[in-house]
């Protein structure tokens, strides 16, 4: 038996572990041990049913990748909260259809939950061919300028974080 199969996501397992300190609040050895446990035991439990492998290349693209999402989830908090309480006459809600350049099923999936992580934005169905994914905008003012913006945002340092077409 492989070290694969005792622990088939040492990545997930590192971050199952820490979220569960951040969670808990609480560095007891009880907890360290237990959250410890949990970030092996979970995805070891569940390898059977994920899908292919997706290795993750270039770690400084993921740091710079996520410290963008993190800023733009900050900034779309402002921006809805000043067209929540303004007048809805300025709300310019929209239905894009995204072509897709990313096949792989995962990348697929982190690009359409990164959508949806932004408030006012909604990942809302994926093509039956993976080609497009169809997102609703609460307020956009150029279609095409939205659609550049997410592919050049998201979709261009998820290509180059898991190498794929």
């Amino acid at each position: 038996m492989g070290w694969r199969k005792l622990l088939p996501h040492p990545a997930l397992s590192v971050f199952m572990w820490g979220l569960w300190l951040l969670l808990i609040n609480d560095i007891s050895a009880g907890h360290v041990v237990l959250g410890a446990f949990l970030g092996w035991f979970i995805p070891w439990i569940t390898y059977p049913f994920w899908p292919e492998s997706t290795p993750v290349r270039k770690p400084l693209v993921v740091m710079r990748f996520l410290s963008r999402v993190v800023v733009d989830i900050l900034v779309a908090n402002y921006v809805l909260m000043l067209r929540i309480i303004g007048p809805t006459r300025n709300l310019h809600p929209a239905f894009l259809t995204l072509p897709l350049d990313v096949q792989n099923d995962f990348t697929i999936t982190i690009l359409a939950s990164t959508i949806c992580l932004a408030p006012g934005t909604v990942s809302a169905n994926l093509s039956n061919d993976r080609k497009s994914l169809l997102i609703h905008v609460l307020n956009v003012s150029d279609v095409e300028m939205a659609i550049t913006d997410i592919k050049r945002r998201y979709e261009a340092p998820l290509k180059e974080i898991f190498e794929c077409s």
